[in-house]
């Protein structure tokens, strides 16, 4: 996949021993340390990424959505004050980037599956990652991936949002409820909403995922 970053999936770190020294970088970008931005920026890229292209499905707007996000942190980083986590305020300017960019793109132009959900909540990330053992098997594997990916993308923004932080990303609701800056009510009604979207549009390929 040509792209500025690596493809979703390969990111797993330590969370304790990333708190644990986001706290003092954290301090040093407040002050306009460079260094500590930069730090900052090569820790968090690779997540920051791969929630863009799961929201995209494009590699080329998902480098441009990372890109356009850590200059308003680098911007805004001043005022971070810690009332919520430092991944929520982060994902939240993510998700106000990739929603303005959907703006602009809409001026410019003028203008399920109960297997497939049991799935999503057990881990599309699995589904999607994971090697498997035959050719036959990494092709169809390769389908069910980018038709899943398909219809996300043809999900309306926010429930796009709110499912891929919720079944990919793992946020809770309330983790959702801060980066949205909605109510938690709100958030469950229109996840829920999404799934059923999400099922009628996977039902004409259920065959792919029948075990």
């Amino acid at each position: 996949m040509p792209n500025r970053f690596h493809s979703p999936g390969d990111e797993r770190s330590s969370a304790k021993g990333r708190n644990d020294l986001d706290s003092e970088v954290l301090q040093k970008c407040r002050q306009g340390d460079r260094d500590a931005f930069d730090l900052l920026f090569r820790r968090y890229q690779q997540s920051v990424y791969n929630f863009a292209y799961r929201l995209t499905g494009d590699p080329d707007e998902a480098s441009d959505i990372t890109s356009d996000s850590f200059l308003r942190v680098f911007n805004a980083i001043h005022t971070f004050r810690g009332d919520a986590s430092f991944t929520t305020w982060l994902f939240r300017i993510v998700t106000n980037v990739f929603l303005d960019e959907k703006k602009r793109q809409r001026v410019r132009a003028h203008s399920s599956l109960d297997e497939f959900q049991n799935d999503v909540e057990s881990g599309y990330e699995r589904q999607v990652a994971d090697p498997a053992p035959t050719p036959a098997e990494i092709v169809e594997s390769e389908e069910r991936s980018e038709l899943i990916q398909n219809a996300i993308n043809q999900l309306p923004e926010y429930q796009r949002v709110m499912v891929v932080l919720f079944h990919i990303e793992g946020k809770s609701y309330e983790e959702i409820s801060l980066i949205m800056q909605m109510p938690i009510g709100t958030v469950k009604s229109r996840l829920n909403r999404a799934r059923l979207a999400l099922r009628e549009m996977m039902e004409p390929q259920k065959e792919l995922f029948r075990p």
